[in-house]
């Protein structure tokens, strides 16, 4: 039953380190649900397809700004220039272009 969507998210967990716990968080799931993707007895569809289509390239151009190892951190923590929200929770909330920008601006510090 694994799709694109269900190994895409097992990359991110192995190269990012992102526990279950956070990619549930970041896609509307439960960790269950997300275990259930990395065991392949389930693969996302709907919305939560899309927002981990959303965390999977926020969590590929962060990987090439910071250690993979802090991408979970930097997820969780509360960033000024988005509001002190962290980026997680705009994730989830369907506001990925808002990290998106930020991390824009860390790709290319002299254009922000």
């Amino acid at each position: 039953m694994s799709s694109a969507f269900a190994e895409e998210a097992i990359r991110i967990h192995r190269t990012a380190a992102l526990s279950d716990s956070l990619i549930a968080e970041a896609v509307g799931a439960k960790p269950s649900t997300v275990r259930d993707w990395f065991n392949g007895r389930s693969s996302p569809t709907g919305p939560r397809a899309r927002r981990l289509a959303e965390l999977v390239e926020i969590t590929d151009r962060l990987a090439r700004v910071m250690q993979a190892r802090y991408i979970p951190l930097w997820l969780v923590k509360p960033v000024e220039a988005l509001d002190d929200y962290a980026p997680v929770e705009l994730i989830a909330r369907g506001q990925a272009r808002e990290v998106a920008r930020l991390i824009s601006a860390l790709e290319s510090p002299g254009a922000a």
